[in-house]
């Protein structure tokens, strides 16, 4: 079976301990679960990914036990940082909080807010040299990882959003989702003076949503490339830096640090950063940081800049 390895690279802590926790999920599974969870390597399914609450296949958390859910979210703990990990924790805990502000807040929704609705998947068997893969899809939550040749590595698409990003009622009231996300892009857009914003700034107006979209292969070409990190000094480049590295860093170490190199690799001279909306908080706001190997994009225009979408 040919498979793509432009985004793979060997990284065996990780795959080993991503099989193995793939295996006591896959184990603790009833046949009629497993039928629901376990697909083919070969084939369609395993491209799929969404980050709206549409309806997907896997099996639901609603659907496992408790010792099972444990299992599914083991997956998180070996595959994800402990950061990455907490915060896919954090955002499907976000349903119920969602629901509630929405009654509050008298807000119109098609959706069933619901933590239960998220589902896991397993692609081939986990372990040996064949290739095998896992997804856990839902409302803001959109990872996958593929393994090929028993260590090598890919863990793209990773999309993590909040919605809402700041609570503002109950027991919850001033917890904030994905902070850094945020907050790095707006120290380096406030370190920028007027001429260097004239070309980071590429738009009054944010796109209501990332322009990548959620299609089987990013078109780079989509996002803006703004103003390049060759044209930054010292300071600014330092807060560029910090913001593709928090993004990096959202995998396992040893995924991190291959998914860094791949980003040094490129070079950061041709790495740009493009902003689109107000600078004002509370303003509709995107931003993309764009290198020759890599896309990052962020927004958050919706529910009045409380939510975002950042992959």
């Amino acid at each position: 079976m040919a498979v793509d390895m432009a985004l793979a690279a060997r990284a065996p802590l990780t795959a080993g301990r991503m099989a193995e926790a793939a295996q006591r999920f896959l184990g603790a599974l009833s046949a009629e679960q497993r039928a629901q969870a376990a697909f083919p390597f070969a084939g369609d399914e395993r491209y799929f990914w969404h980050y709206t609450p549409i309806d997907r296949n896997g099996l639901r958390l609603g659907d496992m036990t408790e010792e099972q859910r444990a299992l599914a979210y083991a997956l998180f703990d070996v595959s994800l940082s402990g950061r990455g990990a907490a915060q896919a924790k954090q955002i499907i805990a976000l349903e119920p909080i969602l629901k509630e502000t929405e009654r509050i807040e008298k807000l119109p929704t098609r959706w069933d807010r619901d933590s239960a609705g998220y589902r896991f998947s397993i692609f081939g068997e986990p372990g040996g040299r064949a290739p095998w893969a896992w997804r856990a899809g839902g409302h803001h939550i959109g990872v996958s990882f593929t393994v090929v040749d028993g260590d090598w590595v890919a863990s793209t698409p990773l999309f993590l959003g909040a919605n809402p990003v700041e609570v503002r009622h109950g027991e919850s009231k001033g917890r904030r989702s994905l902070l850094e996300e945020e907050e790095y892009a707006r120290t380096l857009l406030a370190s920028l003076n007027p001429a260097e914003k004239s070309l980071a700034i590429v738009d009054p107006v944010a796109p209501a949503d990332i322009l990548t979209t959620n299609l089987r292969s990013a078109a780079p070409d989509l996002a803006p490339s703004g103003l390049r990190y060759a044209d930054l000094g010292g300071e600014q480049r330092d807060h560029l830096v910090r913001l593709v590295r928090h993004y990096a860093t959202r995998t396992a170490d040893d995924v991190a640090a291959n998914t860094w190199a791949e980003v040094e690799r490129g070079g950061f001279d041709g790495v740009g950063f493009a902003w689109a909306g107000p600078e004002e908080r509370g303003k509709g706001h995107y931003y993309a940081v764009k290198g020759p190997r890599f896309l990052i994009e962020y927004d958050n225009t919706q529910n009045n800049a409380n939510h975002i979408h950042s992959v």
